[in-house]
């Protein structure tokens, strides 16, 4: 069979046992103990059932070294080296004469494929499309977030090697690193997912992992809308927010759904627009043709070679892009991101932690701060008003749900003091039995400052139906 050096060792011809190995990956192989100490009776408890499989699975994983040829292997793909593997695992599993169950047999070879290929026994969750984030607080703790609310599972790492090699294969599959002397890292999988890797000595009881999962089917402000994060017409006003090319900042707390919202209000994007996004780990899906995405990058071992976020917000704007989308605004950068809204890009997108638009605001005064620009305060508050049209606050609830809490417009100045009013905003009203919140979207009914760009746009119609419609 294609990829094979030879046929697994008869069991007669069995080497001196070794030092059990780690399966982790290929890279890393000892020859297993004598396949015929394996206890072949069947143990009644789940510790016995799990420490059987385990000890089986390192027998098997030897052998499997053995047979396979790792430069053929690498011809293949992802799912031809899924199919080669389990060929190889069944017929070990045959020639060793292990007793196992067509059940038990599919785990063995499920779990070898997913400690070579996969992300080891983190594959059942990141298969699982209803999980939003999976946290891994060292080998023995995984929690999931799910339905808003936080549980501890039953899976579990060997032990926190295994949990290093699985941080390590996902870091450098970006071109990243995480060791002594880099342990705080920022990645992202294959399918965009963010993930945030910080490993000892800063981490004191081993690696932790967290992953922010992007679900499969790409969320639309129409599926919020079912969701009941907001309503309807609040929803049409961002569509045309977004589409008359008013500069946006979405604001909110951990976990509160920015990116999520961000990725649903970059899909009323023009398809001819040219954009460029900027992003610490490239998470964001748009749709559009015309997208140069960036990114950016640590220091290398030497300590040199570092792009920031600020080197590609100012570089992007050689770049001759119509709308620049910043993943998230965290520092000198935002005074190059409102000098780009100030000059001629209108409908800038960038996401912003913050718990309500005014907090936001001065979390971008604070950030104008940080890059060393020493402007009076209301020079600065002139920029911020004059650069951002639109602040869309989303939180997530003490019952786990998250919602759109705010939809508001930066109006101007007076004095030093930028003006806001609020479209819609949610209102508390209590909690069932069950301790859900209760609440409604209330429209302010007063007429948003970016009419005249909606009636530049002919959209203005339809924005006076979605108003309307929100008053009914």
């Amino acid at each position: 069979m294609f990829g094979r050096r030879a046929a697994p060792p008869s069991p007669k011809a069995e080497a001196p046992p070794r030092e059990a190995p780690r399966p982790d990956t290929p890279a890393v192989v000892a020859a297993a103990p004598s396949p015929q100490l394996v206890p072949v009776i069947r143990p009644t408890g789940r510790a016995e059932l799990d420490q059987r499989l385990s000890d089986l699975k390192i027998a098997i994983f030897n052998d499997l070294i053995d047979s396979v040829n790792p430069a053929e292997l690498g011809m293949l793909d992802a799912a031809q080296v899924r199919e080669e593997i389990s060929d190889i695992v069944s017929e070990i599993i045959s020639m060793r004469n292990l007793v196992l169950s067509a059940a038990e047999q599919q785990v063995v070879i499920a779990d070898i494929c997913n400690d070579i290929l996969g992300l080891g026994p983190l594959e059942p969750l990141i298969a699982r499309d209803d999980i939003a984030d999976i946290m891994v607080n060292g080998a023995d703790k995984v929690y999931i977030e799910t339905a808003g609310r936080i549980e501890l599972t039953d899976i579990k790492f060997r032990d926190n090697a295994q949990l290093m090699n699985i941080c390590q294969r996902i870091v450098s599959a970006v071109g990243r690193r995480v060791d002594e002397s880099s342990p705080i890292c920022d990645a992202r999988l294959a399918d965009g997912s963010r993930v945030n890797v910080i490993v000892p000595p800063l981490a004191i009881d081993g690696p932790t992992l967290t992953i922010r999962k992007f679900k499969r089917d790409k969320l639309t402000l129409d599926r919020l809308v079912e969701y009941g994060s907001l309503t309807s017409p609040a929803a049409r006003v961002l569509q045309i927010a977004s589409a008359v090319r008013c500069n946006i900042l979405v604001s909110g707390g951990t976990g509160s759904g920015k990116t999520t919202l961000l990725n649903c209000l970059t899909r009323y994007i023009d398809e001819n627009e040219r954009i460029v996004t900027c992003e610490d780990a490239a998470e964001l899906q748009l749709q559009q043709p015309h997208v140069v995405r960036l990114e950016t990058r640590p220091p290398n071992l030497e300590g040199v070679g570092q792009v920031t976020m600020r080197d590609l917000v100012k570089n992007c704007l050689r770049m001759r892009p119509e709308r620049i989308i910043v993943g998230e605004v965290r520092g000198p950068e935002a005074f190059d991101l409102l000098q780009a809204m100030n000059t001629g890009h209108d409908g800038s997108m960038g996401t912003i932690h913050a718990n309500t638009p005014r907090d936001a605001l001065s979390r971008v005064e604070n950030m104008v701060a940080m890059g060393g620009y020493n402007l009076p305060a209301k020079a600065v508050r002139e920029q911020i008003a004059s650069a951002v049209n639109v602040i869309v606050q989303a939180s997530r609830l003490r019952d786990g749900s998250r919602k759109i809490t705010h939809i508001t417009e930066v109006i101007g100045m007076e004095g030093e003091i930028i003006t806001l009013q609020d479209l819609f905003v949610f209102e508390f009203e209590g909690e069932d039995a069950r301790g859900r919140v209760i609440g409604r979207h209330r429209p302010t009914g007063l007429r948003p400052a970016f009419w005249d760009r909606a009636r530049y746009y002919g959209l203005d119609r339809d924005l006076a139906e979605a108003l309307s419609e929100s008053h009914a």
